[in-house]
């Protein structure tokens, strides 16, 4: 008889302690519902964007946007982030929130209450967009970079890398050096024109400055002005007076001549 006690005994605790268990798993799947039914950008949100839009005073905007609008705001670039993978590093992460965020807020007035839609339709598109954009932009920059183990570049290319300089693209090369032969073009015309021996030494002056531009440690008006002077021998109101007579021949070619394009300390 005992025995039969003890076994209802436990067998009693058995059926308690399961009742319990069933009891937290209950409440444990209302705290779940009640979770899914408070929604993070809800009713409330779309109408205190109508209140902010409304609110003419910059501290009750203020107010309205931090209590009510910014929570909403936080949680739904959160979300696009982590839903569509945007980013994967918690620092790069934060920073790309902190971007999205801002952006909503710079978007506020736009949004149009009075044509039916919902402020989390317009603003969740608006989010995905920017971070979309954002995206594509992170990737162009990845996709600029290069290494400096890469076996295809030359010397040249990898001094400059390693100088921390930017290497121009084959077009921009080719521009250049176009360029470069329409000035030598122009420069040449203009001897032909002169007779002066100051405006010849000037002449002679610019054309040696700029077969040797490459080799220059910097360029600005004073700079080839010194070096002008320099190289021709004149003194500066001897080359102040050559080289407005050689600006002179040079506008005549730029107006004749639309290849002839503008140098610029012929124009100083």
């Amino acid at each position: 008889m005992k025995l039969k006690k003890k076994t209802n005994r436990a067998k009693t605790s058995v059926r308690y302690k399961k009742s319990n268990d069933f009891a937290d798993v209950e409440n444990i799947e209302n705290e779940k519902k009640e979770k899914k039914k408070k929604l993070y950008f809800d009713k409330n949100a779309h109408l205190a964007i109508v209140e902010f839009q409304k609110a003419e005073e910059r501290e009750k905007k203020s107010e309205i946007y931090v209590e009510k609008i910014k929570p909403s705001f936080d949680k739904l670039a959160e979300n696009l982030i982590y839903i569509h993978g945007f980013s994967r590093d918690k620092e790069h992460f934060h920073i790309l929130k902190s971007d999205c965020v801002t952006f909503l807020y710079e978007i506020l007035e736009k949004f149009d209450p009075a044509r039916g839609s919902k402020a989390f339709s317009y603003f969740n598109v608006c989010a995905k967009n920017f971070l979309i954009i954002q995206n594509k932009k992170a990737t162009k920059r990845k996709i600029r970079n290069i290494s400096i183990d890469d076996e295809s570049l030359s010397l040249s290319e990898k001094a400059k890398i390693e100088a921390h300089q930017v290497i121009p693209s084959q077009e921009q090369v080719m521009i250049k050096e176009e360029d470069k032969i329409v000035l030598r073009q122009m420069l040449q015309e203009i001897k032909k024109r002169i007779s002066n021996p100051g405006e010849v030494a000037c002449l002679d002056a610019i054309i040696t400055l700029f077969n040797r531009i490459e080799d220059l440690d910097f360029l600005n008006k004073r700079a080839v002005f010194v070096y002008l002077r320099e190289l021709s021998g004149l003194n500066p109101k001897q080359l102040s007076v050559a080289m407005s007579n050689v600006r002179k021949h040079y506008r005549d070619l730029k107006q004749s001549n639309s290849e002839y394009i503008l140098f610029k300390f012929l124009e100083y």
